[in-house]
């Protein structure tokens, strides 16, 4: 979809996302990992691993690492879930990602 007078440049971009979460980078990197099967990854790498979601905007759904919400919880990871942004959630190491990925509503069609 173009816009009109714009040079052709489109503003406009589709995805496949059914929803996004957000996660602090600075919270997953003072933690250094403690998510995933063998606890070394971070947040978003572990559930992108988890949910088996492509790259990019071809996913189900969008996780996204962001800069510093300013929480900074001590020991867990700052998490946003964009369909229901009033409450944010605080994620501990070692979580479980059945789980956490049910709170957040992204059972998305590429889980096995």
């Amino acid at each position: 979809m173009e816009a009109k007078g714009s040079g052709g440049l489109k503003d406009q971009v589709r995805s496949n996302w059914s929803n996004v979460v957000l996660i602090c980078r600075k919270c997953s990197k003072k933690l250094d990992g403690g998510f995933g099967p063998g606890g070394g990854e971070r947040l978003a790498k572990a559930m992108r691993k988890h949910l088996s979601l492509k790259k990019g905007r071809k996913a189900a759904a969008g996780i996204l690492e962001v800069n510093c919400l300013g929480v900074c919880p001590k020991g867990a990871v700052t998490v946003v879930d964009g369909a229901a942004s009033r409450d944010w959630l605080l994620i501990r190491p070692g979580t479980d990602l059945d789980e956490l990925t049910e709170a957040l509503g992204l059972n998305v069609e590429s889980h096995p």
